[in-house]
């Protein structure tokens, strides 16, 4: 089942590292559109802005204050190859590939195209002065600046497809938010994300678009 799930998920990320067109990328995504589907570690994903509709986004290109490290934005197209998310879990986790993500999880999320780390720490954002949220490190290099603990709103215990989430990084106690300010410089109405440290609407996230690998049931 293992070898299977790493085929589909080999496969699914060449199509999606591959795909150059609108088309293409709603394509990779067409056959997860049905809700009900667990996260489960290894799965790439879009995280979407409850409050905006915005996608989790990223790119290399540098914030120009704060830490210098690589920007992290909220980017309104679907479609963008940038705004993939690998769920992985801690360094010291035994968590495997294809096992379910519960509430509680401390989980890191992985930029599939940079294979930085989603990340966060005491710099202030550049736009509202709360806590900066940037990329960082890479394949062999990450640290508890990139460790979130997964919130599932509501009664359910394990993360599901369109399931309400908050994300809460371990250093900080910001919870991963965005909200209507927009960068001036960077195009296509890409606005802030920063971590904030009180429970806001404008911090519950959903999974959307991505490869879903399914539950490894082997054990």
């Amino acid at each position: 089942v293992v070898a299977m799930a790493a085929s589909v998920l080999a496969l699914a990320v060449a199509l999606l590292l591959g795909a150059s067109s609108r088309v293409d990328h709603g394509a990779a995504a067409a056959p997860v559109s049905e809700e009900g589907l667990q996260v489960t570690y290894g799965s790439t994903v879009k995280l979407m802005h409850e409050k905006t509709k915005v996608r989790l986004h990223s790119h290399d290109v540098a914030y120009g204050s704060g830490s210098g490290q690589q920007s992290v934005t909220g980017f309104p197209e679907i479609d963008d190859s940038n705004s993939y998310w690998i769920v992985r879990p801690t360094l010291d986790s035994s968590a495997k590939q294809g096992d379910a993500v519960e509430t509680g999880s401390i989980i890191r999320l992985q930029h599939m195209r940079t294979r930085k780390w989603l990340h966060s720490h005491l710099h202030a954002s550049p736009l509202s002065g709360n806590l900066e949220v940037s990329c960082f490190g890479g394949d062999g290099q990450s640290d508890t600046g990139d460790y979130w603990r997964l919130e599932i709103e509501g009664k359910d215990k394990v993360w599901k497809r369109d399931q309400k989430v908050r994300l809460r990084h371990v250093d900080t106690g910001g919870y991963l938010h965005s909200h209507n300010k927009k960068y001036n410089r960077l195009g296509g109405g890409q606005q802030e994300v920063c971590g904030v440290r009180d429970k806001r609407a404008e911090n519950i996230w959903s999974t959307a678009e991505g490869v879903y690998l399914p539950v490894d049931e082997s054990k």
